[in-house]
């Protein structure tokens, strides 16, 4: 492995990167080439003697989360004041405007919120700092599918913040409540009134909504050592399954010009049974007409197989260029605290990465599917590590679509995502 990336590679591999991400990416990257040298891991009780302030940057702060966490942190430490600065109106904007920051060895921002999907890509330039024993040290408060988003090679490069993961919410009057896909997609055949409503357009969200499939039926894009497995029979038995589905009326052909918003709206039309989707929906459709008509289920197993979501969310980074790592540690200590877990949940409407909080009486209240949500973290899985996971995405999400549209065949969509899975793996 070699201890170094030449900088014309490495803005070759982020200019590829980011042009990608540019036209896809969610409200949300293998390669072969080795992590810089970032210096030891941060110490765990760095925290303790903190003081001075820090600067958390990130996207757009629609919930409140980011300045309430920083507002409730500087209150409750009293050493160490932390403010929050957003660099960005959408996810992509943030990502370009971290990734300059990064790049320019700026020291404006001691944390960074980052995307479940960026943990890979921005630690292997060298940008974070190895925050393997502070992971280590607060494991025991943390989901463990939600610690996995922050691994890179055997290494922990951020901690989990918040998390996310795909929900189905059914309408309770027409059809049943789904426990497995074949079930879910056999009882939206039944009826035009039936049908199941995700997010099939050309993006990270088909992405994401294939993934939740293939991973269930015991699929995987990248094994454990980063080597190609997509061409696979599970693979292309997910792929006629989807196609199908479309075929026999589970599912409206409009799905395929659907990201997460404009499927929420076909769902509260009223005309469809099932809808998969994320957790904030759920405040949605009970401002909508369809309060009180639906239910919330965890993802669905694969007949044979379990279920498996793909986890969402967002973590906490220390900047490699941070002149107060100490007080970003006191941060992230207090954000993952299962105190502050709750206060994720009850006041932000996000996923908190702590299990107990979703066994809270005051949570519950707030966010009554909780168990159901947690269920779907706990099964959920990464989407495959690579600092080139765009450039995978595209891969993937391109040929599932080509396939669902009927512009390719299954064997041709499978062999052409391998190849270019394959490629972009190459290009690092």
């Amino acid at each position: 492995m070699k201890a170094f990336i030449s900088a014309g590679r490495r803005r070759l591999a982020l200019s590829a990167a980011a042009a990608v991400m540019a036209g896809s990416m969610l409200t949300a990257c293998g390669g072969g080439a080795a992590t810089q040298n970032n210096g030891p891991a941060v110490d765990p009780a760095a925290g303790k003697d903190a003081s001075g302030s820090i600067n958390v940057c990130g996207g757009k702060d629609a919930s409140g989360i980011y300045k309430g966490t920083a507002e409730a942190f500087t209150k409750a430490n009293g050493k160490v004041t932390a403010k929050y600065t957003e660099i960005g109106a959408t996810t992509d904007e943030a990502r370009t405007q971290a990734v300059q920051r990064l790049e320019g060895k700026s020291d404006e921002c001691d944390i960074f919120l980052t995307d479940v999907i960026w943990t890979s890509e921005f630690a292997s330039q060298g940008w974070l700092v190895d925050q393997s024993k502070l992971v280590e040290a607060n494991k025991d408060r943390l989901i463990p599918s939600t610690v996995e988003t922050t691994k890179y090679e055997d290494k922990y490069w951020a901690s989990p913040f918040f998390t996310n993961a795909g929900l189905i919410y059914y309408q309770k009057d027409k059809v049943a409540k789904p426990e497995t896909w074949q079930q879910l997609y056999a009882e939206a055949a039944k009826a035009p009134g039936n049908s199941f409503v995700y997010q099939g357009k050309q993006y990270e969200g088909l992405t994401v909504n294939f993934l939740e499939m293939l991973y269930s039926a015991g699929g995987e894009v990248l094994d454990s050592n980063g080597e190609v497995k997509i061409d696979s029979p599970q693979t292309r038995e997910v792929l006629d399954f989807m196609v199908k589905g479309l075929k026999d009326g589970s599912a409206d052909r409009a799905v395929l010009t659907y990201n997460e918003d404009p499927a929420r709206l076909a769902y509260e039309s009223g005309e469809d049974g099932y809808q998969r989707n994320w957790p904030h929906v759920y405040r949605l459709l009970n401002e909508s007409a369809l309060k009180g008509t639906f239910g919330v289920a965890p993802l669905p197993t694969w007949e044979g197989g379990k279920a498996s979501g793909v986890l969402g969310g967002w973590n906490l980074a220390i900047s490699a260029h941070s002149k107060n790592q100490a007080g970003a540690v006191a941060f992230i200590d207090f954000a993952t605290t299962p105190e502050w877990q709750k206060h994720v949940a009850m006041d932000f409407s996000q996923a908190p990465v702590n299990e107990a909080a979703y066994s809270d009486p005051v949570v519950l209240a707030k966010m009554p599917f909780a168990k159901e949500l947690l269920a779907s973290v706990k099964g959920a899985k990464p989407r495959p590590i690579s600092p080139v996971y765009p450039q995978i995405s595209q891969a993937v999400y391109k040929n599932v679509y080509a396939v669902l549209s009927g512009t390719a065949s299954t064997e041709d969509a499978v062999k052409n995502m391998a190849e270019e899975i394959t490629a972009a793996k190459k290009s690092f």
